[in-house]
């Protein structure tokens, strides 16, 4: 793993490791809950637990695809992911997430600045700056994390803390979760 770097890139390279972090200690969670209790009706913007996770990880993989200049249109034509409980879910999204932190890991400050398309089947969007597509995708990623993070409380599982990545003192508190992730534990 390299060092990490600052400025803009180290900000990028430290929300992916978060990222990954709190999907993990997330999706942990969720690993206690019954494949039906995982599909289960709740309140949110996707009507279940299972469906939120699986647009948070087909969103990254469009805008990791775009970002590596791959072929981001297609996966309006692949089948969306439906990882049915918890423990695959989470295992897939960890896979997700690593593949952006190694993404962020490689830029440097003049890469995030380069033009990014962002594709749609009706229209071509003008290019967007990768910096704009990263902030665009750690937002996107917050808000439907936060949303699970509601749903989960109408289970029997308590939802867990992810708001302590960034302090300094706290570092015990995650500190077993990025030995799992293989993430630098400052």
């Amino acid at each position: 793993m390299q060092a990490m770097a600052t400025g803009l890139v180290g900000h990028f390279v430290a929300m992916a490791r978060n990222n990954a972090w709190a999907n993990h200690r997330l999706l942990s969670a969720c690993e206690a809950l019954s494949p039906e209790a995982f599909a289960a009706p709740r309140t949110g913007f996707f009507p279940s637990l299972r469906a939120t996770f699986n647009h948070i990880l087909v969103v990254d993989y469009y805008y990791l695809d775009a970002l590596e200049d791959r072929d981001a249109l297609r996966r309006y034509s692949l089948p969306d992911p439906d990882f049915a409980d918890g423990r695959s879910m989470r295992q897939a999204q960890t896979a997700s997430d690593k593949r952006l932190i190694a993404f962020c890991e490689r830029q440097t400050e003049d890469s995030v600045e380069r033009l990014c398309a962002l594709p749609r089947p009706d229209r071509q969007p003008p290019p967007t700056r990768v910096a704009a597509v990263l902030e665009h995708l750690f937002q996107h990623q917050i808000h439907h994390r936060g949303q699970a993070h509601a749903m989960l409380s109408s289970t029997s599982i308590k939802p867990p803390q992810l708001d302590e990545f960034f302090l300094a003192g706290e570092e015990h508190l995650r500190r077993d979760e990025l030995r799992a992730l293989d993430l630098p534990e400052t």
